[in-house]
């Protein structure tokens, strides 16, 4: 990235940083990008962070989450159907008051308004399913999710290490990456597999007893083969 940027020094930056990867929920580091930008003077950029799942819980669990406006972000995303819990997908985009305009400049003259979600023909049940969960939770609610879950991750790990199966996690994450098992269980669990490896996202609603069907059905199949 930063070889890019000191190509193209003169021009304006876009960076998407991935806050949470898919497979192995990995972190860009936000504070290392902002130096880069700032070590060639980049006078122009526009960050935004891509926090599908991590989005939810991560501020509610460290301090100081390193992708909040004050670290230098424009614009955040996060998904409401994934650690919320939102029966329906849909996600939530949040920018800098300043960014805003940019959003909705378009008119729609056949509905006398400006092309927004809630006036436009998008779903507007979700933002009401958001709404709701978020005030039946509340801060202390959802802040209790997030630290179960990363329980249930660590209690994962150790049954993986206990079994002599290899496994790591990230940093405050609450995905399992571990070897891709047999195609029986990866049907049966409906995994989500890529290359060699699997993963398990302890996700709100999963409970121990489900880790421990999971590994009892895992080392049967090992045993079998």
């Amino acid at each position: 990235m930063e070889s890019s940027i000191k190509q193209r020094s003169k021009l304006p930056v876009i960076i998407v940083a991935n806050i949470g990867t898919t497979m192995k929920e990995a972190k860009d580091n936000v504070s290392l990008i902002l130096d880069i930008i700032k070590k060639h003077n980049i006078e122009h950029y526009y960050i935004h962070c891509d926090a599908a799942l991590a989005g939810a819980y991560l501020p509610l669990i460290e301090e100081d989450p390193k992708f909040d406006f004050k670290n230098g972000v424009d614009s955040i995303t996060c998904s409401g159907h994934k650690f919320i819990g939102s029966p329906i997908p849909c996600g939530i985009v949040v920018v800098k008051k300043r960014n805003k305009g940019n959003l909705a400049h378009q008119y729609i003259s056949y509905i006398g308004s400006l092309d927004t979600t809630i006036n436009g023909s998008r779903n507007g049940f979700t933002p009401v399913i958001l709404w709701y969960i978020i005030k039946q939770q509340g801060r202390k609610g959802l802040h209790k999710n997030a630290l179960e879950s990363l329980e249930l991750a660590e209690y994962t790990q150790n049954i993986f290490q206990e079994l002599g199966i290899a496994s790591y996690r990230n940093k405050n994450a609450i995905t399992v990456v571990f070897p891709k098992p047999s195609e029986f269980i990866c049907k049966k669990w409906q995994l989500a597999t890529k290359d060699d490896y699997a993963h398990l996202i302890c996700m709100p609603g999963i409970s121990k007893e489900v880790i421990d069907n999971f590994f009892f059905d895992l080392s049967k199949d090992i045993n079998l083969s």
